[in-house]
């Protein structure tokens, strides 16, 4: 055999070998992709017990939990840190969103130092209501968990404990934000606080670097526990409580009322303190109807606040009993008008010059009738909940 022969058959098994290998890695290598497929949040609702914090010097409860794509992270990933810092937060809590920025600058600062930060979700769907995420443009829903990471920019795993909240009822936070700190050996130095002060840039998690800088210089912790403050831990078995908010809810009426051109011009200047959202719709418009339901629930998220959300109707006055019916099949138990003149026309010019006619329309509109937000067209969710949470009369924080 020649030399050159046999050279073309060696790069060919080298060339099959190189295309077995890659289809070999290929099948046995998810991709993240793959892997957040593979995980469904199922929330359950577990009988009411008694949870208590862990004790200084308590060995960490083992956990394996998805993170916020689906990716399962384990205590045992961690086994190289000096040190473990466990953070339960959550998405809806305004101080756990108030100290998200001061939780990333440490993770950012001691990364390199040997200590590793994780953070846990404990939240429990089957006891948050909508009115508790007066605060925030998210619930604390598997799927929102991945949104807030991403706006925020997470540089630790956010991990979901809320199907059945088991690590965290090991580990018994109370409120969000609540910070463990384990030593190498995985036993409790540090409960509590990140830091005294709320609001954000007035602290920088001062109570956890100082456990932190302790720890890593040998020494014992010389405040081991604090305090904390923030929202409760929405456990499931607060169901029934959950439930019975809803009922009342419910059962409030659903009601309409004509409104006329001075009617219209005086919503539109919005005499009130609070920032209205208005919504024009019509029975007939198939956007309209399925958007509503989500807009609605604005109001019970954010109605305890400076904040209301009115629904106008476009229909004819004559169909002024279709529009209430439709209004109680998504029970918007808020301030429902329709317009009392049939020239929509008319109405179009009254709402906005600008305005070409079509449904939906949404307006959002500061006291003294400063337009802030105005689109055509089912609105984008997420947007219009950040730019009313993030607006100066509500704001994210206390």
């Amino acid at each position: 055999m020649s030399s050159m022969k046999m050279k073309n058959q060696l790069y060919e098994i080298f060339i099959v070998f190189t295309i077995i290998l890659f289809f070999a890695a290929c099948g046995n290598n998810k991709t993240k992709t793959s892997v957040e497929s593979d995980f469904t949040p199922n929330p359950i609702v577990r009988e009411k017990q008694e949870v208590n914090t862990l004790s200084i010097g308590a060995k960490a409860p083992a956990f394996n939990l998805p993170d916020e794509n689906g990716i399962f992270v384990s205590i045992d990933d961690f086994k190289q840190a000096e040190l473990l810092v466990v953070v339960f937060t959550c998405n809806h809590c305004p101080t756990a969103q108030a100290y998200e920025e001061r939780l990333i600058n440490f993770t950012s600062d001691y990364k390199e130092k040997g200590v590793s930060v994780v953070a846990i979700m404990p939240t429990s769907s089957a006891g948050l209501l909508p009115e508790e995420c007066a605060y925030s443009d998210l619930d604390d829903s598997f799927e929102n968990m991945a949104v807030r990471a991403k706006d925020k920019g997470f540089n630790f795993p956010y991990l979901y404990d809320g199907d059945d909240q088991a690590v965290s009822i090991k580990y018994g936070p109370t409120t969000t934000p609540h910070a463990f700190v384990f030593d190498n050996e995985r036993k409790l130095q540090y409960v509590g606080r990140l830091d005294s002060i709320e609001k954000p840039g007035t602290a920088n998690a001062d109570d956890l670097r100082r456990a932190v800088d302790e720890l890593l210089a040998g020494e014992p912790v010389s405040v081991p526990v604090t305090k904390t403050f923030g929202c409760s831990v929405k456990w499931s078995w607060k169901s029934d409580w959950a439930k019975k908010v809803n009922k009342q809810w419910e059962n409030k009426p659903v009601t309409i009322e004509m409104i006329d051109d001075a009617g219209i011009r005086e919503l539109l200047l919005n005499p009130t303190e609070n920032l209205l959202l208005v919504n024009v719709w019509a029975t007939w418009c198939a956007p309209c109807l399925v958007e509503l339901p989500e807009m609605v629930n604005l109001q019970r998220m954010y109605g305890n606040r400076k904040f209301e959300f009115v629904t106008l109707s476009s229909d004819d006055p004559e169909k002024k009993d279709e529009a209430l019916a439709a209004l109680k099949k998504v029970h918007s138990p808020l301030k429902n008008y329709i317009y009392s003149d049939a020239d929509r026309y008319k109405l179009i010019e009254l709402i906005d010059e600008e305005w070409n006619g079509g449904l939906p329309y949404t307006l959002l509109i500061e006291p003294g009738g400063n337009v802030v937000y105005k689109l055509h067209g089912a609105v984008d969710l997420l947007e219009l909940k950040k730019k009313i949470v993030e607006h100066p009369l509500l704001g994210r924080y206390f």
